[in-house]
């Protein structure tokens, strides 16, 4: 594999998957930067789309600039540094989250992937996440010894 370009194999990147759950509380908070007076804050993400723009912001944030939020998000992201021409790692991640009621917004950077969960949710999906990546192993580990 070549360093810079991230794994591409979906038996490799479900194996090791490495989740990891952020201590932050997140919101996600359409527009108003007008709003955010003379110190804004970093948004952890910036997604613009024609509709308008999307931040995503840390509770701390939003409270310190007096956002209004209804819902809190999770964040937890896979160590595994995936490719950006991987298949199949976003569609296992969302479908085993979704198998089990969890919705699961995803937002990919150049080395790792990061689901975006309902705060409530978190620890649950977390553990999924990791028995994910436990049945991938054994499975490996079957077949090689069978």
């Amino acid at each position: 594999m070549d360093p810079a370009s991230g794994e591409t194999d979906l038996t490799i990147l479900l194996a090791n998957l490495e989740p990891v759950l952020s201590a932050r509380r997140y919101v996600f908070h359409l527009g108003g930067e007008d709003l955010w007076g003379p110190q804004p804050p970093v948004p952890w993400a910036t997604i613009c789309e024609e509709e308008g723009t999307t931040y995503i912001l840390d509770t701390d944030q939003a409270d310190s600039i007096g956002l209004a939020y209804r819902d809190q998000w999770a964040r937890i992201t896979l160590h595994i540094h995936s490719s950006l021409h991987a298949v199949g790692l976003t569609a296992a991640v969302s479908g085993v989250l979704a198998t089990n009621g969890i919705s699961a917004n995803m937002v990919a950077g150049y080395f790792h992937d990061h689901l975006f969960i309902p705060f409530a949710h978190a620890a649950r999906a977390l553990g999924l996440l990791k028995q994910l990546g436990e049945c991938t192993n054994t499975g490996r580990e079957d077949s090689n010894h069978g």
